[in-house]
């Protein structure tokens, strides 16, 4: 009998490959044929799910982006019952930064797909809808401040949040690029001083 080849794990195997030849080559060496190459597929098996190359970047941004909002899920079931709130947007927003190996691959592919994204338009609006799902979540971060008590009253929300994620932007870009310069507990601590900064401080 010939093998049953689930449609979902042959697409997964396919994106996986494409990440790791934009990680090690750069995005301009993931032809279909080299991703196909790296898979262990024929390109014909490749052209089976993904028609085109434009077809196949786009549902590979929206695996990732898929699998990092899972992650924040996962921390927002968390926010229910948490003592401190603080420590569950510090956490969420850490998911965006590479502080391991899976989540610096991850911020590296990702930048190489955005640098694309500005010449491309089949890309770009899925790039801009990931800008906005976390300009999204650092407001919410920030009105759950306020709600609290624990956000200074001074504090501009609209404006923060979009400092917030240029801080983001800036911080994932230095550490995949330059992680001897910018290394994780560097990275941590950087986020964590911004985001007390903010906050009702109760001591002198």
């Amino acid at each position: 009998m010939p093998k049953v080849v689930d449609p979902g794990e042959r697409r997964e195997a396919v994106v996986e490959a494409l990440f790791r030849v934009v990680e090690r080559d750069g995005l301009e060496q993931a032809s279909l044929r080299n991703v196909a190459a790296e898979a262990g597929l024929a390109i014909g098996s490749v052209r089976h799910y993904f028609d085109t190359h434009a077809e196949l970047m786009v549902f590979a941004m929206k695996a990732m982006s898929e699998r990092v909002g899972h992650r924040l899920e996962r921390h927002a079931d968390r926010l229910v019952n948490a003592e401190d709130r603080l420590e569950v947007a510090f956490d969420m927003l850490a998911e965006v930064l590479p502080l391991d190996d899976a989540r610096r691959r991850e911020v590296v592919v990702w930048l190489a797909f955005v640098h694309a994204a500005r010449t491309r338009p089949e890309l770009r609006s899925h790039a801009d809808g990931v800008y906005d799902d976390l300009l999204t979540l650092a407001t919410r971060i920030f009105e759950g401040g306020r709600r609290s008590g624990r956000l200074a009253p001074d504090v501009d929300i609209a404006l923060e949040a979009r400092r917030l994620c240029a801080l983001l932007d800036g911080l994932a870009m230095e550490a995949a690029l330059h992680p001897d310069r910018m290394d994780p507990a560097t990275t941590v601590a950087v986020l964590r001083r911004h985001l007390t900064s903010l906050l009702v401080h109760s001591g002198p």
